[in-house]
């Protein structure tokens, strides 16, 4: 309880200290102010530096979600409010996945989520600490923001722009650009209460959230925003079959399931977020804003069987028991254990219970023969499953003064200039686990260490119109950007890394599943770039206007890039206008996936092992094919057509996106005797623990297109007033050239692993008292993938699920509220346990395919009650 009210207090005493300053964003402020709040919706600012423009005079195709309309998704995590309303953007759970658990990953146009820049009233987003070892397939090794600490509560609108957008905002941009637009009301609020659970009966959810707009002197406004929400583990699980037979054997504490395949625990999950602005004068607005977010975590790992797990209880997979001779110095020897004998069908059979073993007996009972031996049956006997866990700590500033210049060459331009930080720290967590090399005196539960993101960023922006004699005064933008970017490891608990007595006798270091980062292994790694664009739009005739985006970028580490873009839009009729786009891009590999080493725990060949993830420059990475990285470069183009007539609004795009020098995890590449002879030469601890290495490489190039459609109607319906909506994606990639780092199976998960169609219809209706939605939403056809190796992998089916709510108003300030997500319950895809060839894909204990686009915990009811002002 102490610990929760002190984050509490921590959470307040941010927002108190930001409110005094926190300030207002429009690029041109004035031209929202004269919008109704309906318009506003339809109002873009990124995707151009001129004025916002709404959504069908834009030359390239952006996704506008309001804020009410975010509300209509039954989840308050914001990637789950996005994903349906943005036709190509997907979404995955990772049930068991390291740290990607952790934060989310997502997916726009189906490159990874570091792909996409995210932006917070028009400024760069600080990435998250959090690198996604074991992303699954598309995301692995991605380290991009972390959009789930942003509540719907506190957002105005959020703008999606689908097209690559390097040459305008920097690195990252590839797959486009998400800009989440801060609440900006001087007056009112509101307040709600929602709870929920899954159909299974777990899950259970609880969500407080509100917002409030206050005035900040005469001349400004203070809008604040907060969210706490805590969510219970779930369970998609069976019963492993190896720990069914030792519970069946009497082996005591066998848990059932031994292993859990379900949406972590997230605990203490509290979010602030505030916007203030204040007008200085008639020409000049400060504004700042910020967030101070901080939550637990905590997700299931791989159960460790008490008779094979290496390291721990044996050696040479499951054939003997691992024994320590205690003496360390020869004394009596430890009799030898064996857990398998040969029947008298020449058949080899596991002895399930070591305690029927007599070598066993004489160990456990302290004969004179295992008087000084010790196995951790004595005190673990049913295995153990280590739970892993982190805290999350996410905060931010920016502020900045912008304005027009009344004098001077430039008199009449508008400027801005800004100063941002933002900082992601995540301390990890393992529970339940052991210190092998510690024998029986090893802690179980460990804190292993630290990751700290840190980015500092300086703007200058400047804007003005001139009149070169064309249909309108054309825009001429220009600005200059510096940003810093630091990745920080810090050491973990002593007992998580250290080498403990039992280690030369072959019991395995660290607590297990996830090794503390060692001294060593701790640093602080910085990098810094700087850049200058200028950005044209010029409207030769009142009917056909192009813009023109070019921008220099220098890093200090692999040099400088310069990327450019060009866009047309055409107005064919009243009704119909065409555009389209054509770009360069680039991304540049983050600090993290640079320096980052670490030690994982995945299955290969249906076998549970330890894989060290190390730097490209690592000796041992060097001599298997590892370079250091370089950004990834992208070249990409779209044409579409956009049609509105009498409340119709109607979308085509097709987009062509081609990055050479993908930036991902390589394949884990099995270790030989002479590269563990290296590891251990360079320092990297375990190394006889170690079956398999990785580490960050530009290996292999894509090719991705596909076609968005976005339509909308509005009409009066059954007496009230509805809307229909359909978003529609159809994605393909296609891996042009690789080698053996990356692997087939990686270059199979990106082409496969997401669905090629994803849709989206919703009816919502409007009635005097009462209002509703219901969505349909179709998943494609997608490979379903078990445990991260291809012996698990099928395509799996397409499916349609249903959500909806329905909304009463008590009075103008009170509402109630009902819906379910996935309402018809539809399973995802089940996994195959009648399979007879390759290895039966049951032996972990999952009911589903964790690569489904619709994640595997099925239907989900909420009831929500609402308090407007």
């Amino acid at each position: 309880m102490k610990h929760n009210i002190s984050k509490l207090q921590r959470a307040i005493s941010f927002a108190l200290a930001s409110t005094a300053t926190i300030g207002l964003y429009a690029t041109t402020a004035q031209a929202e102010e004269d919008a109704n709040a309906k318009d506003i919706e339809k109002i873009a600012v990124v995707g151009s530096r001129a004025a916002p423009r709404s959504v069908g005079d834009s030359p390239v195709p952006i996704d506008i979600i309001g804020g009410e309309e975010l509300g209509k998704t039954g989840s308050n995590d914001m990637l789950e409010m996005l994903k349906g309303s943005v036709p190509s953007l997907n979404v995955h759970q990772n049930p068991i996945s390291d740290a990607a658990s952790l934060i989310r990953p997502a997916n726009l146009r189906g490159l990874p989520a570091d792909s996409t820049l995210v932006l917070l009233n028009g400024k760069r987003r600080h990435r998250a600490s959090v690198i996604a070892f074991l992303g699954g397939g598309i995301n692995d090794g991605a380290q991009g923001p972390d959009i789930s600490v942003i509540p719907g509560v506190a957002m105005k609108q959020v703008e999606v722009l689908r097209d690559g957008a390097a040459a305008q905002y920097g690195s990252d941009a590839i797959a486009g650009v998400i800009n989440f637009v801060l609440k900006d009301s001087s007056e009112g609020g509101s307040i709600s209460i929602k709870q929920g659970e899954y159909y299974e009966g777990d899950g259970d959810t609880t969500t407080i959230e509100g917002n409030i707009g206050l005035p900040f002197t005469n001349s400004g406004f203070a809008n604040l925003s907060f969210q706490y929400k805590d969510a219970d583990a779930t369970s998609r699980s069976r019963q492993r079959p190896d720990a069914a037979y030792y519970a069946a054997a009497g082996v005591p504490g066998v848990a059932n399931p031994a292993q859990i395949w379900g949406a972590p625990e997230i605990k203490d999950d509290i979010t602030l977020f505030g916007n203030v602005g204040l007008e200085l004068d008639n020409n000049t607005n400060f504004y700042m804003f910020g967030n101070y977010s901080e939550r637990d975590v905590k997700g299931g790992f791989y159960y460790r069987n008490p008779q094979t797990r290496p390291g721990v209880y044996s050696n040479d997979d499951g054939k003997t028991l691992l024994v320590a001779d205690l003496d360390g110095e020869g004394g009596i020897s430890c009799p030898t254990v064996n857990l398998t004998f040969v029947d008298a069908n020449g058949d080899t059979q596991r002895i399930w219970d070591v305690n029927n073993i007599a070598a066993y007996q004489q160990i456990a009972a302290d004969t004179d023969v295992g008087r000084n031996c010790f196995a951790f049956n004595e005190i673990i006997p049913a295995g153990f499953t280590p739970n892993f866990g982190g805290n999350i700590t996410d905060t931010s500033l920016t502020m900045g003064v912008k304005g027009e210049l009344q004098s001077g060459f430039l008199a009449g331009a508008y400027y801005d200039v800004s100063g941002s930080v933002g900082r992601n720290e995540a301390r990890f967590f393992i529970y339940n686990t052991i210190n092998a090399s510690m024998g029986a005196d090893s802690p179980r539960d460990f804190s292993p260490g630290k990751y700290i993101q840190l980015e500092k960023n300086f703007n200058l922006d400047l804007s003005k119109t001139y009149d070169w004699g064309l249909a309108y005064e054309a825009n001429v933008a220009g600005g200059l950007e510096w940003h810093e970017e630091t990745f920080e490891v810090l050491s973990g608990d002593e007992a998580s890394f250290m080498v403990g007595p039992l280690y030369e006798q072959g019991f395995g270091i660290g607590s297990n599943g996830f090794p503390g980062f060692k001294p060593s292994d701790a640093g602080e790694y910085t990098r810094r770039n700087y850049a200058a664009y200028l950005d044209i739009e010029t409207p030769f005739t009142e009917q056909f206007l192009m813009g023109w985006a070019l921008r220099f970028e220098d890093y200090d580490t692999f040099g400088s890039t310069t990327n450019y873009k060009v866009t047309a839009q055409f107005e064919a009729t009243d009704t119909l206008s065409l555009r389209g786009s054509v770009s360069t891009g680039f991304r540049a590999p983050t600090v993290g996936q640079a320096n980052v080493s670490n030690v994982q725990t995945n299955l290969s060949s249906g076998v549970l092992v330890d894989s060290a993830l190390l730097p490209p420059t690592n000796p041992i990475s060097v001599q298997l094919g590892g370079k250091e990285l370089q950004p990834e470069e992208s070249q990409s183009y779209t044409v579409g057509a956009v049609y509105q007539n009498d409340g119709f609004f109607f979308t085509i795009d097709y987009y062509n996106i081609q990055v050479e020098d993908r930036i991902s995890q390589s394949d884990k590449i099995e270790l030989s005797a002479a590269d563990k002879a290296i590891l251990k030469a360079a320092g990297v601890p375990n190394v006889d623990g170690l079956a398999q290495v990785s580490f960050f490489t530009n290996d292999f190039d894509t090719t991705t297109q596909g076609i968005d459609v976005v339509a909308n109607y509005s009409m009066d319906l059954l007496g009230g007033y509805g809307t229909f909506a359909l978003a529609y994606n159809w994605n393909d990639t296609k891996v042009d050239k690789f080698s053996d780092i990356t692997g087939l199976f990686k270059v199979q998960r990106l082409e496969e692993d997401l669905p090629n169609h994803r849709a989206t219809v919703t009816w919502s209706q409007q009635w005097d008292k009462i209002s509703g939605f219901v969505r349909a939403n179709y998943f494609g056809e997608y490979q379903g993938v078990h445990v991260d190796y291809d012996a698990t992998a099928k395509m799996a089916d397409a499916v349609v699920t249903f959500d909806a709510e329905l909304t009463y108003f008590v009075t103008e300030a009170i509402s109630l509220s009902a819906g379910a997500q996935n309402i018809f319950d539809e399973d995802a895809e089940k996994l195959d346990f009648e399979r007879t060839t390759g290895i039966p894909n049951n032996n972990w204990g999952g009911k589903y395919y964790e690569t489904s686009p619709m994640g595997i915990n099925g239907g989900f009811y909420y009831v929500k009650a609402t308090y407007t002002f």
